[in-house]
């Protein structure tokens, strides 16, 4: 959904929300926004590390809106959003983008309260995320939704309901993207974001698992082993701010699949040259 034609949704004086913000590629995406000159609230659900990062760039003199959220609940993010039009009395940009990890093991092993978790956050979040704002960006001249999702949200991995979550927040992104097609809406964009590895502290996102998910799934030998791997990959990966670059130019460019690295002979280019090109699709997928 290119929208070369329409003025820039990022740049001095826009709007933008971003979930996830306290740390990793939503801190990244909030630091990039704000440089560009745009008003930035940015949504966690762990208050003193978003008190932190929300008072890095303030202090930089960036103009910034710190809200704690959970986005798993959409009265949070119906609250969010009445927030951010409070502040600055409009939204331009919205990147779902918060989302936590889980359990690596059997599928059949994995606790309800895990699937619940997980999905709340990684596919439930997205979903009161297009809910609550796209409503709101179809009233602006011109917007952007950026979807975050995983490169396990192109391919298979063996990652348990993380794996799953990601591959529904694709799908929904392409449904969203039909969904303003058919309608003929050509003045807000969409993209997902299907990054790979990144620097971030998403391996210990257990810090916010709550209460109500129950004991965590119980975890052996090959298991820990997995996440071991996942942490030292993650480590190795690209920085947040690189990732943001890559976020801004992709929505500029009406990009509709944002990938940070693809292996072009990889499983990858089973879902069609248009997703290793970055573009958006042209058909739907059967």
């Amino acid at each position: 959904m290119s929208s070369s034609h329409l003025p820039d949704v990022i740049g001095s004086g826009k709007v933008a929300v971003v979930t996830g913000a306290a740390s990793g590629i939503g801190f990244g995406l909030s630091e990039r926004f704000a440089a560009e000159g745009m008003h930035v609230v940015m949504a966690d659900v762990e208050e003193p590390a978003l008190s932190k990062a929300a008072s890095v760039l303030a202090d930089s003199g960036a103009s910034v809106l710190p809200v704690v959220t959970d986005v798993s609940d959409a009265a949070a993010v119906e609250a969010l959003r009445d927030t951010a039009v409070s502040g600055f009395g409009a939204v331009h940009v919205v990147c779902n983008n918060a989302g936590v990890g889980g359990p690596h093991g059997p599928l059949w092993e994995c606790p309800p309260g895990e699937w619940d978790w997980v999905l709340g956050v990684n596919l439930g979040g997205v979903i009161n995320g297009v809910r609550t704002f796209m409503p709101l960006l179809l009233e602006q001249e011109a917007a952007h939704m950026v979807n975050t999702a995983s490169i396990f949200g192109v391919f298979a991995g063996a990652l348990g309901p993380y794996g799953v979550s990601k591959h529904a927040v694709v799908a929904l992104t392409e449904t969203l993207y039909f969904n303003l097609q058919s309608l003929g809406v050509a003045h807000v964009g969409v993209s997902v974001l299907c990054p790979g590895a990144v620097r971030t502290n998403f391996g210990t996102s257990a810090r916010n698992r709550p209460p109500w998910a129950g004991p965590p799934a119980v975890t052996g030998t090959a298991e820990q082993a997995s996440a071991e791997q996942f942490n030292r990959l993650a480590q190795a990966g690209a920085s947040p701010a690189e990732v943001a670059g890559i976020v801004v130019d992709g929505i500029r460019a009406g990009r509709f699949y944002i990938l940070t690295s693809v292996n072009r002979s990889s499983a990858v280019t089973r879902r069609g040259a248009e997703i290793v090109a970055g573009g958006p699709p042209t058909v739907p997928f059967p």
